[in-house]
């Protein structure tokens, strides 16, 4: 079971980020410049993330496999139209569409370890979901730029639409819902699940770093890898190609390797403390001294994607505040957050290099203030995280 909610979250991470290896086919037939382009990949995380309210007021009542068949019909037929696009619109319609299918793939997975594994569990398993399926990011860099350089991009879309839907029939053929655990008193509304969740107090400083820690690495790994590379240590294509794949691979190295640090230290809570200051410390000296060199700037991009692959710790801090009969709607408004943030951090950090390019600022400058900027906000949420309680009671029950 676990390798049949692996595999859609794998496609979901190469889908997200693969706009930044197909960028140059999509401006030469369609005409974006880095605006649209950015506002591209806005459109699938904002999709994304807007489609996470459905899902969270459907996982707890309808169960996770209707939903995962739904969202990755969707999927396919994203993918299927990007392939075949012959207007603008039509390209914007896919990645919504892509964004919008995918959107339920991780908190199906992550409801399900919720309700099969116990809260000592939650934290490995969820974090091995993400840090596997994160895989499928380095997939969409170096491996996606030798099949579109030999195949070209719509058919490599296509083909990629076809595995979708392989992984769409398995989860129809193998996938089983949990069985449903009802609210104390009776089944409750939607909105009352909603303002039960927001009411816990609990979970309001950690909403903060839900919202910043994947954003600022998404905006780098989605967007600005290629051109700053390209444009400050002046990378060709291959290289560039293969820096998006390390990049993509410390992000998912980051995941898995939460796992054993949080099971060490025992507190979800000290553990991504750690990981996060280390990832602020890395966009700081990123920003004021990544100009320098490439592979001073190589190193670091891999250490802010490794550390800040630290959302699955960040859940399962989270989850410990979370009564079961919430667990689906209350994940998912976590994950509302996490991509939500992601969405209006690539568009911000679009018009600003836009704004910046029009006013002929330097590229080490626009990227170095971008970058420090990145490490400035997470060190904002990381202060405001540091006001949540710490949550023990998960490591005194049966593994």
């Amino acid at each position: 079971m676990f390798l049949t909610l692996l595999f859609p979250y794998f496609l979901s991470n190469f889908f997200r980020p693969f706009l930044a290896v197909v960028a140059g086919d999509l401006s030469r037939d369609f005409g974006f410049d880095a605006a649209g382009l950015a506002g591209l990949q806005a459109t699938f995380l904002l999709a994304f993330a807007l489609t996470q309210v459905p899902v969270a007021l459907s996982l707890d009542r309808f169960g996770p496999r209707r939903i995962l068949i739904l969202g990755l019909t969707g999927a396919v037929a994203g993918g299927v139209l990007l392939s075949l696009a012959d207007r603008s619109w039509q390209v914007t319609a896919a990645m919504a569409l892509l964004g919008a299918g995918f959107s339920p793939v991780m908190m199906a997975g992550f409801y399900v370890i919720g309700r099969v594994y116990s809260p000592a569990r939650f934290a490995t398993m969820s974090s091995l979901l993400f840090g596997l399926g994160t895989l499928g990011d380095p997939v969409s860099g170096a491996p996606l730029t030798l099949a579109v350089a030999a195949f070209g991009w719509r058919p490599t879309i296509f083909a990629m639409a076809g595995v979708t839907l392989v992984s769409l029939l398995l989860i129809a053929i193998v996938l089983r819902d949990p069985p449903r655990v009802e609210a104390p008193g009776g089944r409750i509304s939607a909105l009352a699940a909603t303002q039960q969740i927001v009411a816990i107090r609990a979970l309001w400083p950690i909403a903060p770093m839900a919202l910043i820690c994947y954003a600022v690495v998404a905006a780098v790994r989605g967007l600005w890898i290629a051109p700053y590379l390209a444009q400050v240590h002046h990378f060709g294509t291959q290289a560039v190609g293969l820096s998006a794949t390390a990049m993509g691979l410390a992000l998912a190295m980051g995941g898995v390797l939460y796992a054993p640090a949080n099971r060490y230290l025992r507190d979800a809570k000290v553990t991504l403390v750690v990981g996060t200051t280390v990832a602020v410390i890395g966009w700081l000296v990123l920003g004021l001294f990544g100009n320098h060199s490439g592979a001073l700037s190589l190193a670091l991009l891999f250490a802010v994607a490794g550390f800040g692959a630290s959302f699955a710790i960040l859940l399962a801090h989270a989850r410990a505040f979370l009564p079961a009969h919430l667990l689906g709607q209350g994940v998912t408004m976590m994950n509302l957050l996490f991509f939500g943030g992601a969405g209006i951090g690539q568009w911000l950090s679009g018009h600003y290099v836009k704004a910046a390019a029009i006013a002929n600022v330097a590229p080490d400058l626009i990227y170095g203030r971008l970058f420090t900027a990145f490490g400035i906000v997470l060190a904002l949420a990381l202060g405001i995280y540091l006001l949540s309680p710490r949550e023990r009671s998960a490591w005194t029950s049966k593994v």
